[in-house]
């Protein structure tokens, strides 16, 4: 039984998806759909850059969905391999949106005009140096939260991502980051501070959250038989109306990605197929449980292999 995942921000990278835009007309199709109905040359930054254009955080999240979209659409058309036999489908924050347009819940053209809005509201939601985060590495979810709530009168931070065994990512703003990690110092706990332009998945977020609640329910959400897990809940879903409800939440809530993928092999998930740019979300799944099979598809070869 297999699950597909769809990874998110920070694993873009200049040049990524090129191979398929070459070889097949699909990909060549929404690349140029993305730049119409985004009215600028998204493809361009995609394959040429600037670097620094590419990760600023509106141009990456519609870049990595597309490119992860299109692979998802080779897969099933060109290679013929029934990706809809999933038994979940789901990503890491902006991934999600990879994941419910590839389930069939919104179209594409609507998914990357959502995820250029998404990507600006949250880089502008708090003005610029003044907030950021923070990766913890070999501590448990349990101690972090504690450490958190014993200082809550010190630093204000919110615990961003759960991502695996020992790598949690913090949010909030700069000046408690920096308490946050002479406390965590003291303790010996390893922290770095991420190259991000703004704090995610945090109550910083509120103004992109109010821009996103228009944004997401004025858009047009189908109903679909494909299962998604939810970032905010880590459960089960496949209401449509229950769906956008999560997506405005998730803006300034914990990315549950430990959780999701625990939940996911414990309905019988074994093999989980990550589609998109670099290979973050294998990566994390190996820590929560080496038993399980992943394959990365982010090449013509490696789908190859995934059709044998």
């Amino acid at each position: 039984m297999f699950s597909v995942i769809f990874p998110g921000q920070g694993s873009q990278l200049i040049g990524m998806g090129k191979e398929f835009f070459e070889k097949y007309e699909i990909v060549k199709k929404l690349f140029k759909e993305a730049d119409e109905v985004l009215s600028f040359p998204l493809t361009k930054i995609i394959f040429d850059g600037p670097k620094e254009e590419l990760d600023l955080t509106m141009n990456t999240q519609p870049a990595i969905f597309l490119v992860s979209y299109s692979i998802f659409n080779v897969a099933r058309k060109e290679f013929g391999i029934d990706l809809d036999k999933a038994k979940y489908f789901a990503g890491h924050s902006l991934g999600e949106y990879s994941a419910l347009a590839s389930a069939g819940y919104l179209n594409f053209s609507e998914t990357i005009k959502l995820l250029r809005v998404r990507g600006d509201a949250m880089q502008n939601a708090v003005p610029k140096g003044e907030g950021g985060m923070l990766a913890v590495l070999g501590s448990t979810i349990e101690n972090i939260e504690k450490i958190l709530k014993d200082n809550e009168k010190n630093f204000t931070v919110e615990i961003a991502n759960d991502n695996s065994e020992g790598q949690i990512v913090l949010s909030g703003k700069n000046k408690d980051l920096s308490k946050l990690a002479e406390f965590l110092k003291l303790g010996n706990i390893k922290n770095i501070k991420l190259p991000v332009s703004a704090p995610f998945h945090c109550k910083l977020m509120n103004k992109a959250t109010e821009i996103m609640k228009k944004e997401i329910e004025n858009s047009n959400f189908q109903e679909s038989k494909n299962i998604l897990i939810s970032n905010v809940t880590a459960k089960e879903i496949s209401n449509k109306d229950e769906l956008k409800k999560l997506l405005i939440n998730q803006i300034e809530n914990r990315v549950r990605w430990r959780e999701s993928v625990i939940n996911m092999i414990s309905k019988g998930v074994n093999h989980f197929i990550e589609i998109g740019p670099g290979k973050v979300l294998s990566g994390l799944i190996k820590r929560i449980d080496k038993s399980v099979k992943i394959n990365t598809i982010n090449s013509i070869k490696d789908l190859q292999e995934l059709q044998k």
